[in-house]
C-alpha cells in the first residue's frame, strides 16, 4: 500500500465525533460486546464480535466495519458516517452497495479515561497466538501487549519535550501528549508517520512534530526530557518485516539505541526501552547488558522472559505466517535462523525493560540494577520507576552510619507471611511481600523481621537493632555492623521508605 492511499487527517474531527456520537469507544465495545467477546477481540478472534453486532445500529456497523475489517451496507454506514467525508478522504471505500475500511480504527481507553483511537493496517491490531501473519515490509502495527507495556512503564511526569523513537502507529506518542509540551516521533518508515499523524488527529491531541528516518538520525543533536520506544527488536537473520526487525545484526540495534540515548536526554530525563538481548555462551547476560549504559546515566533493566532459540524462532515465524507456507520454505527459514544464532553462539534470548535516568551523581557513581523478574506486577508501573531511582540516589548518599543514624517506615502494601510446617512452634521463615507495584517477595530473618515490624518512624534504625540485640542476647556493635546490608536491600526494593521520604 502506498502513502498516497492511506486516509486524510484533515476533517478528522468531524470523524471524530461520529465514532464517539455511536459510543465507538472501549467502554462502548465492552458494553455491547460482552466481557468474553471483547477479550476474544483482543485475541483477534472475530467470531465472538460477529455474532454480537448482528443489529444495525451504528455501533454494531462501526465494530464490523473498522474493527472485524467486514463491509457493511451503504446506508448503514451513510447512518454511522459522514460517509461522504470518508470516502473522500480515504477511510472507507464504496463497492457497489456495500462500504469497506480502508483501515484498521480502534477505540483505546487513556490513562485518565480519554476516548482514543489507534488507527493501523488493516488485519494488524495485534493479538492471537498466530500473529499477524503478514509478510508486507512497511507494515504498521495497531496496539499490542507490547506498547501497553512500554506505556505503563513510562514516567509520566510534566516535561517540556518527549521523544517516541520508532513510533509505529504512534501509541506512545500519544500517550507523551498528555504531559509533554513538545512531542517529536520518528520512524524509519514513512506510511508509519501517517498513520501516527491520523492517530494523533482522530484522537483529538496536539500533533506531533514528525521525522522520517533511523533511530536518532532524523533529530541531530536535540535533547529532550523523556525518550521512549518501542523498537523492532527482534534478532532476525535479515530485516525482512521493517514493524518487527532491527535490521542489524544480533542485538546490535537495542544497544546502539540505549547507547546513543545518554547523549539525547537532559539532565534529570528518562528513557524508556523495550529490548531483546542475547545471551551468549561463556557471556552473563547481566554483562552484556551493563556495557550498554550510556556514561552519566543511571539505569534499571528488568528481564521479563527467555526464551530459547528454538521457542523464539517459531514465535517469529508464527508472527509472519511462515509455518502456513511451504513445509519446505518454513525449514529453510526455521534453519537460517539457527545457522545465524549458531554464528552468533546464541543459546537464548532474553525480553524485558530498560530505563535510564540522566544524572549528575551517575557520571562518578553510577546505580545500575540489573535483575529477573518474570512475576507478576501491577500497571502501570511510571511511579514505581520513578520511585525506584529516588532510592537509589538515597542510598547512594548515605553510607552505614548515615543508613544506622536514619529513620525508616514500612510501605504501606507491605505484608508478613511466615511460611512453616502446620503446628510447628516457630515458622522456617518469614517473607515480606508487596501487594502494589512490583509486588516483589524477600525473605528476611528473624532480625529482619523485627526490624521491619517495628519500622514507624519514630526510632533510628541503630536503636532499633539495639534493642533486638537486647531481646536476641546477640552482641549489638556485630549486630550493628552486619545489618546495614539487610537494610539497603529493604529500601532498595520498595520495602522499607526513608522516613522522610515516606
Amino acid at each position: 500500500m502506498s502513502t498516497t492511499s492511506l486516509p486524510a487527517p484533515d476533517r478528522s474531527p468531524r470523524l471524530r465525533e461520529a465514532l464517539l456520537a455511536a459510543a465507538f469507544t472501549a467502554d462502548g465495545l465492552l458494553d455491547l460486546l460482552g466481557a468474553p467477546a471483547y477479550a476474544a477481540l483482543a485475541r483477534s478472534e472475530t467470531v465472538p464480535a460477529l455474532r454480537a453486532t448482528r443489529g444495525d445500529a451504528p455501533l454494531d456497523t462501526l465494530v464490523r466495519l473498522f474493527l472485524l475489517q467486514r463491509p457493511v451496507p451503504y446506508e448503514r454506514a451513510r447512518a454511522a458516517l459522514p460517509l461522504a467525508e470518508c470516502i473522500e478522504d480515504g477511510w472507507v471505500v464504496q463497492e457497489g452497495d456495500e462500504v469497506r475500511a480502508t483501515v484498521d480504527v480502534r477505540p483505546y481507553s487513556g490513562p485518565e479515561d480519554q476516548d482514543w483511537f489507534i488507527v493501523s493496517d488493516l488485519g494488524c491490531a495485534v493479538g492471537g497466538a498466530g500473529g499477524i501473519g503478514s509478510h508486507e515490509e512497511g507494515v504498521v502495527l495497531g496496539v499490542g501487549g507490547a506498547s501497553t507495556t512500554l506505556a505503563g512503564i513510562t514516567v509520566r511526569k510534566a516535561v517540556g519535550s518527549a521523544l517516541d523513537v520508532g513510533t509505529g502507529s504512534g501509541i506512545q506518542a500519544l500517550h507523551a501528549s498528555q504531559h509533554a509540551t513538545r512531542v517529536t516521533a520518528t520512524d524509519l518508515n514513512p506510511r508509519a508517520l501517517v498513520f501516527t499523524r491520523l492517530t494523533l488527529a482522530l484522537s483529538g491531541v496536539t500533533p506531533a512534530d514528525l521525522r522520517e528516518g533511523s533511530l536518532f538520525e532524523p533529530v541531530g543533536t536535540d535533547t529532550y526530557d523523556l525518550i521512549v520506544s518501542n523498537p523492532p527488536f527482534v534478532i532476525s537473520p535479515g530485516a525482512r518485516l521493517t514493524y518487527r526487525d532491527g535490521g542489524m545484526g544480533g542485538d546490535d540495534l537495542c544497544r546502539t539505541l540505549v547507547q546513543q540515548a545518554g547523549d539525547r536526554l537532559n539532565e534529570g530525563g528518562y528513557a524508556h526501552f523495550l529490548a531483546n538481548w542475547q545471551h551468549v555462551d561463556g557471556e552473563e547476560w547481566q554483562d552484556r547488558l551493563r556495557s550498554w549504559v550510556p556514561r552519566g546515566c543511571d539505569a534499571w533493566i528488568v528481564q521479563r522472559e527467555t526464551q530459547d532459540i528454538t521457542q523464539y524462532a517459531e514465535l517469529w515465524l508464527r508472527d509472519s505466517g511462515d509455518h502456513r507456507t511451504d513445509p519446505a520454505q518454513y525449514a529453510a527459514r526455521y534453519d537460517a535462523w539457527l545457522d545465524e544464532f549458531e554464528a552468533r553462539k546464541t543459546k537464548g534470548v532474553g525480553f524485558g525493560w530498560i530505563t535510564l535516568r540522566k544524572s549528575q551523581s551517575a557520571a562518578e557513581n553510577p546505580s545500575i540494577v540489573i535483575e529477573e523478574w518474570p512475576h507478576p506486577v501491577e500497571q502501570p508501573l511510571g511511579e514505581a520507576v520513578e520511585a525506584h531511582f529516588a532510592r537509589q540516589d538515597y542510598l547512594r548518599l548515605h553510607d552505614d552510619a548515615a543508613l544506622l543514624a536514619d529513620h525508616f517506615t514500612l510501605a504501606l502494601e507491605v505484608m508478613q507471611e511466615q511460611v512453616g510446617l502446620p503446628g510447628a512452634e516457630d515458622p522456617e521463615h518469614v517473607v515480606l511481600r508487596q501487594n502494589r507495584g512490583m509486588r516483589r517477595a524477600t525473605k528476611v530473618d528473624s532480625v529482619g523481621a523485627g526490624f521491619a515490624g517495628v519500622c514507624d518512624g519514630t526510632l533510628p534504625a541503630g536503636r532499633i537493632l539495639d534493642a533486638i540485640a537486647q531481646l536476641m542476647n546477640e552482641d549489638p556493635v556485630l549486630l550493628r555492623d552486619r545489618t546495614p546490608q539487610a537494610i539497603r536491600l529493604l529500601v532498595g526494593e520498595g520495602f522499607l521508605e526513608p522516613a522522610a521520604q515516606a
